[in-house]
């Protein structure tokens, strides 16, 4: 049924001519810069996120034996 549909569209669209497309708002290039300065934005923010590993020293992580799932690879880590 939906196939007929768009079968009939299609024909209906080929017959009627060439219509013409919908009027922009804007210049085509205004929506490329547009998309490329949001990208930009949203690259910067990410950006910002860079260095958020080295707000505090690194402490060493040691095997605790009441996990649930302790690490039976510690390499000599334990207490």
């Amino acid at each position: 049924m939906l196939l007929q549909q768009i079968a009939m569209s299609v024909a209906a669209a080929g017959e009627s001519g060439h219509e013409e497309p919908a009027p922009l708002w804007a210049e085509p290039w205004v929506f490329g810069v547009s998309m490329f300065g949001i990208l930009v934005v949203l690259m910067f923010i990410a950006w910002s996120y860079n260095n958020l590993g080295n707000r505090h020293s690194a402490t060493e992580e040691h095997a605790d034996p009441h996990r649930q799932h302790p690490n039976k690879h510690d390499r000599g880590q334990g207490h």
